[in-house]
């Protein structure tokens, strides 16, 4: 009967799960043969997959553990049981188990939740549902446990008394052994009867089950002395319980892998004024456990892998599991042109989460970008928000986070280290030479790897065999011929160093002369960050990577990472990278940090995965917020056209971010210089400026309806803004087609200052989207750049460089022209002149070159003279960045 009811509701799982193969993992540290063989019968009879991992007798405690161990990390595995002498059921051994794989649910966890009572939580060991299912009704008798301890004990005598039994238990040796014998109405053995224990000491009729775990089915607990009482044994009917808890824990799993409520409890925050620094603030809160958050959002166990008490990476798992999740509404927050000293995008993506989800109770999510260690140290600080909206603790946020950007800087100098030593030992060797130590004998055999393979195949040679290649075939797959004067690819280092700009490599004398002149560039301009922030899987990633082109040959062809053979190391070295980091906000909301491309060289957006996995674990209800770099006409532009076509996702609505401080700039307002104290123009009441300014937000409102997304202004306000300027702004804007407009204040108030913002989002969302791109990617490349100066910057016309055009030539030629484009150009206007304010027109875009990133899947020109390498100011932030050697705190960080 047990048998049948597991087999039909195991088949009734499989038919709903068609992938499902369950896996019950069972260690044994004896040489039963006929346990296992009773146990392998019955699994198979209902359908189960059993393996068994087969022990020495006589294995240690911690040999047992460390099997478990690794079946527990085993993610094809679903349930593990235990077959051992008794010697070794210890709570340690028992412990080890998985509680959500414990099918013989012996593991303290499962005690606790049977002892409670919560029997929905918890599996009943498979000897105490035998020894329950051969007791008949037991309420108001007594039960006599003996020679039954541990935890098995401990459940039975749970559950006896459950169904209203008395019980008692004791010991072969325990002195009142005779009297209790003689008054119980059913007596449990737990193991062999001592000889000198007499049968007759058994009141006649009293029922009579026997658990022993070393009891074979054909003997009995009283050898060769006859049975006064109705004896029964558990055996395979134990066995067959053991296969019924793994079905329930099959049922228990496939609950696990739904979509899970969230069940998020708030950080409380208490705002002081004035407002503190960044890191004070960020200090003064305590985090939550970032396990402890995972939990809250629905994630499992084994999705997180935890780096300290506050960073988690998410394994992409997660996406397959909640494959059929509906997606939450997708938001952008952008900007209006900024001034040197940013305004505050970071600052409102947090505000708005906080709002959304510590406020008004909507699942809520922010995608940002990693901060590059460049402008930590230089001039603009960090970038985890600020004031009461902020990324906690803002110091690990800033500070290496969990290695991605190291990640990215070894993995581009490992391909740029590739290019000039293919490039020397072509130069020194001949085609022989090269062959024999490209494909050299190994223990007497000689073999292609795979990526070697896979490039003899994209040059037509289908062969397998080293020895059967022609000498031209050889020199065909030895040589790549690159051209030095066209190598693009540069080595990178995360720290604006300006004196990197322009560099010779290979001065040594080992090198052979061969000197050529190069540069540097920072880590987050480096094509690998891009592919990061663009891929949607490994698979997809590696692909991307073996893509890059990093030269071209003599013949004018493209080199990629595949052809000089690096692509599975890169991606080796990327495995980790690829997993968005899991934090918080200072009121305990989540957040992802993943990727971080600049706007202005890059195209300036967290991650594609960071952003799918979050509109998966938000809910079809819920919000993802997600940050674009510096104005709209940069960041806001390369979001739709380059990562949503990348990842598919259609935004739902755009927050646009405004300071009265940068409209009065726009305005005619005198510079604002990073580091330098405020003209009083900017901290004064100035209608008159205000008004004038508000032409680029006009300019930005209308580049955003380009795209069909409905947009809602949000003025991030300072202590010196007048609430007559605040009431200007947001009229003008409303007046300008913004769906709402509306002034914030979490930078002082946290999530609270945010609501009017959080509700205008929510309606909005609601709105009707008509997104569309704004040009083709069948158009031209020149055509594609003029549409964007056009359109979005109001340029009059663009003008290439015959660099430039040569360089759109050749893509074109190689196949490259139907890429987006992604603008390399300043962020400090909508023209190419940082100076230029306002909404600039009649300007000519000049292209000085036209460069591609094959593996991210665009192409970049260069409008005017962009630097791929920052420099330092002559104070830069490091002034004011400390450690205290005493309690190890980080000062200065902003």
């Amino acid at each position: 009967k047990v048998t049948e009811n597991a087999k039909s509701s195991l088949a009734s799982l499989k038919r709903q799960n068609p992938q499902l193969e369950p896996t019950l993992a069972i260690i044994q540290a004896h040489n039963d043969q006929l346990i296992q063989e009773e146990n392998k019968n019955f699994a198979t009879e209902i359908g189960l997959r059993v393996i068994h991992i087969c022990l020495p007798e006589g294995s240690t405690k911690d040999e047992i553990i460390s099997e478990i161990l690794r079946l527990n990390e085993d993610p094809n595995v679903q349930g593990l049981a235990l077959d051992l002498p008794e010697s070794l059921y210890s709570s340690k051994v028992l412990n080890a188990v998985k509680p959500e794989k414990d099918v013989d649910g012996l593991s303290s966890v499962n005690l606790g939740c049977l002892v409670r009572g919560d029997v929905y939580d918890c599996l009943v060991p498979p000897t105490v549902c035998a020894v329950m299912e051969l007791l008949e009704d037991i309420g108001g008798k007594k039960v006599l446990l003996v020679g039954l301890r541990g935890a098995e004990g401990a459940a039975l005598q749970s559950t006896l008394q459950r169904q209203g039994a008395t019980v008692l238990s004791c010991h072969w040796r325990a002195p009142q052994l005779q009297s209790e014998l003689r008054h119980a109405d059913a007596v449990v053995f737990g193991s062999m009867k001592p000889g000198d224990v007499p049968v007759s000491w058994i009141k006649p009729g009293a029922t009579v089950i026997n658990c022993a775990h070393d009891l074979l089915p054909e003997k009995h607990i009283y050898g060769q002395q006859s049975s006064p009482a109705a004896e029964k044994t558990v055996g395979s009917l134990a066995v067959a319980m053991r296969m019924q808890n793994m079905v329930k824990n099959m049922e228990r799993w496939i609950q696990s892998q739904q979509y899970r409520k969230w069940d998020l409890h708030s950080l409380k925050l208490q705002p002081l004024s004035p407002v503190p620094s960044d890191i004070e603030i960020s200090r003064a809160q305590s985090p939550k456990a970032v396990d402890v958050l995972a939990k809250e959002i629905g994630l499992l166990t084994d999705e997180i892998e935890i780096y300290g008490q506050t960073k988690a990476k998410v394994r992409l798992s997660l996406l397959e599991r909640l494959k059929d999740q509906p997606d939450g509404k997708y938001v952008l927050v952008a900007g209006i042109t900024p001034t040197p000293l940013g305004e505050g995008k970071s600052t409102v993506t947090v505000g708005l989460v906080q709002a959304l989800t510590a406020h008004l109770n909507i699942n809520s999510f922010a995608c940002l970008r990693q901060p590059s260690q460049g402008p930590t140290f230089g001039v603009k600080g960090g970038a985890a928000g600020g004031g009461y909206a902020q990324v906690i603790p803002m110091e690990e946020f800033n500070l290496h986070l969990t290695g991605d950007i190291h990640a990215i800087t070894a993995a581009n100098n490992l391909l740029a280290a590739a290019i000039d030593a293919r490039i020397l030992h072509e130069n020194t060797q001949s085609d022989k030479s090269l062959y024999n130590r490209l494909v050299p004998v190994v223990n007497g055999v000689r073999g292609f790897s795979a990526i070697q393979l896979a490039r003899l195949r994209r040059l037509g040679i289908n062969k397998t065999d080293p020895e059967t290649l022609t000498e031209e075939e050889i020199s065909k797959f030895v040589r790549l011929d690159i051209d030095p004067s066209t190598i693009t690819w540069q080595r990178v280092v995360d720290t604006n160093d300006r004196f990197l700009r322009k560099i010779t490599v290979g001065q040594a004398n080992t090198e052979k002369g061969f000197v050529r002149q190069a540069q540097f560039d920072i880590a987050v301009a480096s094509e690998i960050m891009a592919i990061l922030a663009l891929t949607t899987s490994l698979q997809d990633m590696k692909e991307r990577l073996g893509k890059m082109v990093v030269a071209n040959d003599k013949k004018g062809e493209p080199v990629t990472a595949e052809d000089l053979g690096v692509t599975g190391a890169l991606a080796v070295l990327m495995k980790d990278a690829i997993k968005p980091t899991l934090m918080q906000t200072l009121e305990g909301t989540p957040v992802f940090v993943h990727a971080g491309p600049f706007a202005n060289i890059a195209h300036g957006n967290s991650s594609v995965l960071a952003d799918k996995i979050a509109l998966k674990l938000v809910g079809e209800k819920g919000f993802v917020v997600t940050e674009a770099g510096f104005g709209a006409d940069i960041g806001m532009e390369k979001f739709f056209n380059i990562k949503c076509r990348a990842s598919g996702l259609v935004p739902s609505v755009v927050v646009l971010v405004a300071t009265v401080r940068a409209l009065k700039m726009h305005g005619g307002g005198p510079n604002v210089t990073a580091g330098a104290p405020l003209k009083k123009e900017y901290t004064e009441e100035n209608l008159q400026l205000v008004a004038d300014g508000c032409c680029n937000l006009q300019k930005q409102i209308e580049i955003t309806q380009l795209f069909g997304v409905p947009v809602v202004v949000a003025l991030n306000v300072f202590k010196t803004d007048s609430p007559a300027e605040v009431d200007l702004v947001c009229k003008i804007a409303k007046e300008c087609g913004a769906f709402d407009a509306v002034p914030c204040n979490h930078w002082s108030a946290g999530g609270r200052g945010a609501i009017k913002l959080a509700q205008a989002v929510e309606k909005a969302a609601n709105q009707k989207n008509s997104f569309k791109y704004l040009y083709s990617l069948e158009l031209p490349i020149v055509e594609k750049i003029r549409i964007i100066a056009q359109k979005v910057y109001g340029a009059q016309d663009i003008e290439l460089s015959p660099v430039a055009q040569s360089q759109v030539d050749r893509y074109t030629r190689q196949g490259f022209g139907n890429l987006p484009i992604c603008m390399a150009k300043t962020h400090l206007s909508l023209s190419h002149q940082p100076e230029r304010k306002g909404v600039p027109t009649g300007f000519i875009l000049p292209i000085s070159d036209v460069r591609a990133s094959i593996g991210a899947g665009f192409i970049y020109p260069l409008v005017g003279t962009m630097s791929t390498m920052p420099g330092l100011p002559t104070r830069p932030c490091f002034y004011d960045i400390d450690l205290d050697p005493i309690t190890e705190q980080v000062k200065g960080l902003f």
